[in-house]
């Protein structure tokens, strides 16, 4: 019987010295150990475990049966008396072993679980883990990091509940788990406080860092997934409750002013590979996004804020944190980032952002990276979003500042319905320029001229795709009419009948024959499939069309004929609107000749 078993080794050794104890004295336990478990004798075990006398051999071995006491407790359901025999086992070993045995054997349990488990093993866990370090004399930051580390570690590979349901079902535990993780690390957390408290040279940086290198890993993982909007029917949000929790920790041991606007990341290891090197450095800069994101956007530690910084200065310290996220594809991350822009701009007035900002490389790449998300994300609200935030961005500078973004976006957004969106901006910026009393030299006279060049030409000619350019070209012959309606030859404010034949050679010359061109390739197109309607229909009746890399549902020879008449009313409305400008130009001129 494996209790009889138990005790016939527990006599052998209570007549041996510590020091006397062999391998096999310790093997032998183990297994009967084992043995009384799996056989159901946790309650004999635990009585063994509890006796004065056995307090020697449990401490030198007793850590051998965590991992079979690990798998007996997830055996029994919740109600068993079993269970909670073993449970008292657990608390009675740690209370009992050897703290450094017992902090690798409970270590290696932790590393040794996967799948489901983990959330659950690491809860089981973390009681005898912390009553271990507490213990411990030597290497205590370390043993803490190593812990720290471990359970994140273990707890990365498992998807972040997102929607609603998937929190308050919380099916693997992650949501509690987390919780129960900053709740294991608050006694170390005190320890470094009260130790500053008395020095204020606090020297002892070790357990600091330890606990800063956590709460960098928790920001990205599960914060920066993790959905973290105030969410209705959810009385207290898990995350949100964790995010407070990590901010609190932050503020505690005197980092989070310092992460917030110097950037420090806390002793990096040097690593000799580079590419080890790069990981450290994204995972560093995806956490301190995370971290403006709770601050700037959730509010979480606001109060310790101090209020002296400028809006224009808190939207430059955060354009690097933006940019991150903007890279990102997953939405939780764009999300946040387009939050995070548009709370930073959202503080700030109309116009009162200096030109001077765009000599920042953020302050560049940013708008580009907008225009990604607006012309390439698959998510509608999102794409919605990124261009209210880019309108918001543009509100905000100075005239200047608008000018040198105009320009940079039409050279670099390579995209025709985002560069009709500039120039309708632009027509806006000429309209205030002339209607309001103050003189703006930036949209008018050789400045409006200069952006002009970028805006009234062909890309390539008479050969540009104009049905892919529609939005481009529409948007350039609106500014071009409204430039010649509103402002007089006599008057000429933007210097638009200066510069009137090289936009007519550059422009209108080049549209007429492109314009003509397509009209007629797509008209003869329409007459070959009218004319082959029949033979299509017994040959080939459909044509393949991929979007995005996915292949949509084919096209039948009908749909073929109402793209193409589509693309020829397109022209039709571009040659009318082309048609009005230059009539308005011949008016105009007539009417100088007449006067003259």
């Amino acid at each position: 019987m494996a209790v009889d078993e138990l005790q016939a080794i527990i006599q052998r050794c209570q007549i041996l010295e510590e020091a006397d104890f062999k391998g096999e004295d310790f093997n032998l336990f183990q297994v009967a150990g084992q043995k009384c478990l799996e056989d159901g004798y946790a309650a004999q075990l635990l009585e063994v475990i509890q006796n004065e006398k056995n307090k020697v051999i449990i401490k030198n071995m007793g850590w051998n049966l965590i991992s079979p006491l690990v798998r007996c407790i997830f055996m029994y359901k919740q109600e068993d008396d079993k269970r909670e025999h073993c449970l008292k086992i657990l608390d009675h070993l740690a209370q009992l072993c050897n703290p450094k045995e017992l902090f690798l054997g409970l270590l290696e349990q932790i590393e040794q679980t996967s799948g489901e488990q983990v959330c659950q093993t690491v809860m089981l866990l973390l009681q005898p883990l912390q009553t271990v370090l507490l213990k411990l004399q030597n290497k205590k930051a370390y043993s803490v990091g190593l812990s720290l580390a471990m359970i994140m570690n273990q707890l990365t590979p498992l998807p972040v509940p997102y929607t609603k349901q998937q929190i308050q079902e919380d099916k693997l535990g992650l949501c509690q788990c987390c919780n129960a993780v900053v709740e294991f690390a608050k006694p170390f957390v005190n320890e470094v406080v009260k130790n500053m408290e008395k020095s204020s040279e606090y020297n002892d940086m070790e357990l600091k860092e330890e606990l800063l290198k956590f709460c960098m890993k928790s920001l990205k993982y599960p914060l920066l997934t993790a959905q973290l909007e105030q969410l209705e029917g959810i009385e207290e949000h898990p995350f949100r409750h964790f995010a407070t929790e990590i901010i609190d920790i932050l503020w505690d041991i005197r980092e989070l002013i310092p992460l917030v606007f110097l950037h420090r990341k806390g002793k990096s290891p040097h690593w000799e590979n580079q590419e080890f090197a790069d990981i450290e450095q994204k995972n560093s800069a995806d956490s301190l996004a995370c971290l403006s994101y709770l601050m700037f956007v959730q509010h979480f530690g606001i109060d310790c804020f101090p209020v002296v910084f400028s809006p224009s200065y808190l939207l430059q310290c955060n354009m690097t944190h933006i940019e991150v996220l903007l890279k990102r594809t997953e939405e939780s991350m764009l999300s946040k980032g387009l939050d995070l822009f548009e709370s930073c701009l959202l503080r700030m007035e109309d116009n009162s952002l200096l030109h001077q900002y765009l000599e920042f490389r953020d302050f560049i790449n940013v708008p580009q990276d907008l225009v990604k998300v607006m012309t390439l994300c698959p998510i509608e609200h999102l794409r919605k979003k990124s261009l209210n935030i880019l309108q918001l961005f543009i509100d905000k500078f100075d005239a200047e500042g608008k000018y040198t973004l105009f320009r940079c976006l039409l050279k670099t957004s390579n995209h025709a319905g985002v560069e009709g969106y500039i120039i309708k901006n632009i027509k806006d910026q000429i309209h205030l320029s002339l209607t309001k009393a103050c003189d703006n030299i930036w949209f008018t006279g050789h400045h409006l001229i200069s952006l002009l060049d970028l805006v009234l030409l062909l890309p390539e000619g008479a050969e540009t795709d104009l049905l892919q350019n529609s939005d481009r070209i529409m948007a350039s012959l609106n500014l071009l009419r409204y430039l010649i309606l509103k402002d007089c030859e006599s008057d000429n404010q933007t210097g638009v009948w200066t510069t009137l034949p090289k936009i007519e050679q550059n422009f209108l010359k080049p549209l007429h024959v492109g314009l003509n061109m397509s009209k007629a390739h797509y008209e003869a197109e329409i007459k070959n499939k009218k004319e082959n309607r029949r033979e299509a229909h017994s040959s080939n009746t459909v044509c393949s069309v991929t979007v995005s890399g996915e292949k949509m549902p084919a096209m039948t020879t009908e749909m073929q004929l109402q793209v193409l008449h589509s693309a020829l009313f397109t022209f039709d409305l571009i040659e009318s609107v082309l048609a009005r400008v230059e009539e308005l130009i011949e008016v105009k001129m007539k009417a100088v000749i007449d006067e003259n």
